[in-house]
């Protein structure tokens, strides 16, 4: 007698599940999506902001401004699947704070993915309100998605004490910054902390990366000391059509940091990258009319500061606002931000004494706040039901409990802000026990080829118009060229 056929199964073979590596949990797309935005996320900063850091700098600092985003990424991951992970996003041990373990094994990593510490209950915590969170793809996808958000807040920060912050000092702070002070940011916002559980809105990171990196970037420049003050009175960028290169990865990079963090690829990851174009555009025009009206010149530099301030002051709101307010955002965005750079830092005292090379407290500090501020006013209630684990969650514009929304934003900020301060500061004064964090005169005096045997470009000049009154042929001291005779690849060239 023949065997009876199987059952028909109106799914197609590809995406039947239940088989080898391919669980019955697999959601093969969203899988997909998440290893494509993890890597979008990983290309803003290698090489995205290594080619911006290089390029944005005076010649003499290229390569130390680069490679300094370059270790920080590849030290980040080590520490990140060693034991930051889990404390970001594992168990709970504090309200803040995960417990630490490695993220390592495979019994770990081909498993569903699992914040364990999502679950949001009622006020009588037992009955459960949102479910804990579990995307359709493995921990592996998850480990890695997050450890490449982690590894740009460290390349964020850098931007503040470029030019100047001892090497090995860096290759300690890394480590450090990210155990005592990144994890607990991501574990209290993201990862079922209390403010998770209390409803702060931090869609993509506007607080977690970009608040915490301008907060402790600044912190950061004030313990290192400012650069030479040749290098303050004047640090043209030694390539500008580099930056625009980098900065375009940054941008189009952005679809996989906003549009990955709904851990899926549905409607509310559509919704976040659309939102995220719309501000930044609009903060990039902004920021340039501003410079026209003001300067009389449209500022490439300026433009860019611009379309990045766009970009963070929407991260916090990406996929719980609707376009009109990403329009609005972006006004702000392009508006604040100038005003406290162009204006405010150089009559306020305590801006214009610490030297933040690249201006991350406005860029991101700076615009992190305004975006996570303008989240409490306009996120919209059914955007946030998609997203959010509080349930009737919404902005102040929508009435009820909108108004209250605001006041747990500014909250949280306060929270990253205060957290990031003293963190940091004391980072800085057990390392300033250990080794300078400064760089010795005679390196700040040279640059790359003092620090690092090697120079960007074996040509003269720091990216200005050759003037034989001010140019020598490769620094701005010649009186060391003895003690550090070219070493470099490129004088080998």
């Amino acid at each position: 007698m023949a065997a009876s056929p199987p059952p028909y199964n109106p799914v197609p073979v590809a995406y039947q599940g239940g088989a080898g590596a391919v669980p019955v949990w697999l959601n093969k797309g969203d899988n997909a999506w998440q290893m494509v935005a993890a890597t979008l996320v990983g290309l803003q900063s290698v090489p995205g902001l290594v080619i911006l850091y290089g390029s944005i700098v005076k010649k003499k600092w290229a390569v130390n401004s680069a490679f300094m985003a370059l270790y920080a990424f590849a030290a980040v991951v080590i520490c990140w699947v060693s034991w930051a992970y889990k404390m970001s996003f594992g168990d709970k041990l504090l309200p803040f704070w995960g417990k630490a373990g490695p993220a390592l094994g495979q019994k770990f990593l081909i498993n569903q993915a699992a914040l364990p510490a999502s679950t949001h209950y009622f006020s009588d915590h037992k009955t459960v309100e949102t479910a804990e969170i579990t995307p359709w793809y493995p921990m592996a996808t998850m480990v890695w998605f997050q450890c490449v958000f982690a590894a740009i807040t460290l390349i964020l920060l850098a931007g503040s004490v470029l030019g100047r912050m001892n090497f090995k000092a860096w290759m300690m702070f890394v480590p450090l910054w990210l155990t005592f002070s990144y994890t607990v940011g991501a574990f209290s916002l993201w990862g079922g902390g209390f403010l998770f559980h209390w409803g702060v809105m931090d869609y993509s990171g506007g607080y977690v990366i970009h608040l915490s990196s301008g907060i402790a970037g600044f912190t950061t420049a004030y313990w290192v000391g400012p650069r030479v003050k040749k290098d303050r009175e004047r640090f043209p960028p030694n390539n500008v059509l580099l930056v625009l290169a980098g900065a375009g990865l940054l941008w189009m990079g952005w679809a996989g940091f906003n549009g990955g963090d709904p851990y899926a690829a549905n409607t509310d990851s559509s919704m976040a990258v659309l939102n995220t174009n719309i501000c930044a555009a609009t903060s990039f025009l902004v920021w340039t009319w501003l410079d026209v009206i003001f300067f009389e010149k449209p500022s490439v530099i300026g433009a860019v500061q611009g379309m990045i301030t766009g970009l963070v002051c929407i991260t916090p709101a990406a996929g719980l606002v609707q376009g009109w307010a990403a329009i609005v955002m972006g006004v702000m965005s392009g508006s604040v931000p100038w005003f406290t750079m162009m204006i405010v830092d150089k009559r306020w005292k305590l801006l214009s004494a610490v030297d933040d090379t690249l201006g991350v407290v406005h860029t991101h500090a700076v615009a992190g706040f305004l975006g996570g501020i303008l989240t409490g006013l306009f996120a919209e209630p059914e955007l946030c039901a998609l997203f959010l684990p509080v349930t009737n969650s919404r902005g102040g514009v929508y009435g009820g409990s909108g108004g209250m929304q605001i006041l747990k934003q500014i909250v949280g900020a306060l929270f990253v802000i205060g957290w990031n301060i003293v963190v940091t500061s004391i980072i800085c004064l057990v390392l300033r026990c250990i080794v300078q964090l400064c760089m010795p005169e005679e390196q700040l005096l040279i640059g790359d080829d003092a620090v690092h045997g090697e120079e960007a470009y074996a040509l003269w000049g720091d990216g200005e118009k050759y003037d034989v009154t001010r140019h020598e042929l490769c620094s701005d001291d010649m009186s060391h060229a003895q003690k550090y005779p070219p070493s470099g690849a490129t004088q080998v060239v």
